[in-house]
């Protein structure tokens, strides 16, 4: 009986949507670094371990955003522009001599209204998430742009010093803050999505617009809360490269809205919404980096690494869309 009573309750675990996924996602995780580790063998030592820990944090940031807005039905396109315009507006207001402080609160206020302003365009709207964010994400660019007077900023002073230690050189209990700051985001957005009721109405929109809509779901605000979560996430990442290079670039950010998408894509996130889990994106967001920082070591040209990686997300998105279609038929 107890034998029977451990197989319902591992057959309970893995029926949990995404829970597959992710030890399939791990496991090639897994498999990578033995790979990688033998390639090479300084792949696995503690200098280049640090690096890929801190080479992980901006994408699990703007992974997570980008999860949340999948789960919800949705896709951020902004969010590579947001990120670079929390990067300018930070890095001009630093190098001004402005307080640190007030520097961080201005970027996370001006990357949240650009979340609010996505979730009216889509949910209030109902201009298809593609095209509003598109056109939000040529906003923020120009913004990003224009905030300095179409320049790079210079370097953002040594009264900066407090906010590069709090935001990516700093250590507490010998971790890099940088990694304590993205795995602290990832768990407030973890709690969010999975014990909140904003985190079930999040998936329920992404799984049946319509039908959360007749079950009372304020479809308008949780799509808005979704956007805000993605935009701020991005906001935190800007942040982060601005104490990381001590100055701001316009160009901060370009393609981060892909790479994004193939962050939540590799850790099991669906892209037809409302299915994954927020643990799948820490895989997901090391899998890039190792695959990245492998083929460095390995000495794959920069074509190579990016196919490589370009197939990897085609294959996954392919066998999602599969998965969804035999349930469908199921159904």
């Amino acid at each position: 009986m107890t034998n029977l009573t451990n197989k319902e309750k591992l057959k309970r675990f893995f029926s949990i949507i995404g829970v597959r996924w992710l030890l399939v996602t791990l496991a090639l995780l897994f498999l990578m670094i033995l790979l990688f580790s033998n390639v090479d063998p300084l792949f696995s030592g503690g200098r280049n371990i640090a690096n890929i820990l801190r080479s992980v944090t901006p994408l699990l940031l703007i992974g997570i955003g980008q999860s949340t807005v999948l789960i919800s039905g949705n896709i951020d396109l902004s969010i590579g522009s947001v990120l670079g315009m929390s990067c300018m507006v930070s890095a001009t207001m630093l190098s001004g001599g402005i307080n640190p402080w007030i520097a961080v609160i201005t970027s996370l206020a001006v990357c949240s209204i650009f979340g609010w302003l996505n979730g009216e365009l889509i949910g209030r709207f109902r201009i298809p998430s593609y095209i509003a964010t598109l056109g939000t994400m040529i906003i923020a660019r120009g913004i990003a742009q224009i905030v300095n007077g179409n320049y790079d900023t210079g370097y953002i002073g040594a009264g900066a010093g407090v906010f590069r230690n709090l935001f990516y050189y700093g250590q507490t209990f010998s971790i890099y803050n940088v990694i304590l700051i993205s795995f602290g985001v990832w768990g407030v957005v973890f709690f969010l999505l999975s014990k909140t009721r904003t985190g079930r109405h999040i998936y329920a929109v992404g799984n049946n617009l319509d039908a959360s809509r007749l079950a009372g779901v304020n479809v308008v605000a949780t799509i808005k809360q979704a956007f805000i979560i993605s935009s701020l996430c991005a906001s935190v990442a800007g942040l982060i490269s601005t104490a990381e290079n001590g100055f701001g670039s316009m160009n901060e950010g370009s393609t981060y809205e892909m790479y994004a998408v193939a962050v939540a894509v590799l850790g099991g996130i669906s892209t037809l919404g409302g299915r994954g889990l927020l643990m799948g994106v820490i895989a997901g967001s090391f899998i890039w980096v190792v695959l990245q920082n492998g083929l460095i070591r390995a000495g794959a040209p920069v074509a190579i690494r990016n196919i490589a990686i370009g197939t990897i997300i085609i294959i996954v998105v392919l066998l999602d869309v599969s998965a969804k279609r035999r349930r469908s038929r199921a159904e």
